[in-house]
């Protein structure tokens, strides 16, 4: 197991008054795929958007050791967080290509990833490479939106609903790309409602309900625990 990436502790998170995140506790270590299980409106966006210094928070949060709550979301950016975001972001107007480009902190600096290894994780991309990123499908939308993220070379990436909407199949296709990132050591925080994804690609995954987290552990102890699934997934 790697060194903690990502420490969350005590974590509150406000909107206006209202009290959205109430002592959130989660870490996620170097080369792990970590899930954040839960219904909508538990707070798992809240949880990524206040490491990502997009929502008044108070508690730690350490990236690599070093504190960076309270830091800007581009500065957080520039230290090797990236954040997927549940509507994808992408721009209508701008090609494919376009799209990736945008994604590349330091034009100067050799990342470990380059387009040609977005094209040949998800060869459709290269097939519409000069197509605006408006008339792509869901799924294909979904997968410019991860790749433009992977383009700024982050050491971890939250990734927000990445599978909402999809079919079958191409969820299967992200879950795979997932993999392969976590291969070239990437951490990823992976926010999800469906147990099947999570179950088949997470090392240990959190359950959140009401703003805390009320379970922790692998994807065989949250199997095992058909009580807190009831409880806080199942509708």
């Amino acid at each position: 197991m790697g060194k903690p990436m990502l420490d969350v502790v005590d974590l509150h998170a406000y909107y206006g008054n209202s009290h959205v995140l109430h002592g959130v506790n989660l870490h996620v270590n170097a080369g792990e795929i970590v899930c954040l299980l839960g219904r909508n409106g538990v707070g798992r966006s809240t949880t990524a958007k206040a490491v990502m210094g997009q929502v008044v928070a108070k508690g730690n949060v350490r990236f690599k050791g070093r504190d960076i709550l309270g830091m800007k979301a581009y500065e957080i950016a520039r230290l090797g967080v990236g954040l997927v975001p549940e509507d994808r972001s992408i721009f209508p107007d701008l090609s494919v290509k376009q799209n990736l480009m945008l994604g590349v902190k330091d034009t100067r600096a050799t990342g470990r990833w380059n387009i040609d290894d977005m094209y040949e994780l998800f060869p459709r991309l290269k097939e519409r490479e000069n197509t605006p990123g408006g008339v792509l499908s869901g799924g294909e939308q979904q997968m410019l939106t991860l790749c433009r993220t992977l383009m700024g070379d982050p050491d971890l990436i939250m990734i927000d609903e990445p599978t909402e909407g999809l079919a079958p199949k191409i969820v299967e296709q992200v879950g795979s790309f997932l993999q392969e990132v976590r291969n070239r050591g990437i951490s990823i925080l992976l926010i999800e409602q469906k147990l099947a994804i999570a179950l088949d690609i997470s090392e240990r995954l959190y359950l959140m309900g009401h703003g805390r987290i009320v379970f922790e552990g692998t994807p065989a102890d949250l199997k095992k625990n058909e009580a807190i699934r009831k409880e806080w997934l199942e509708v």
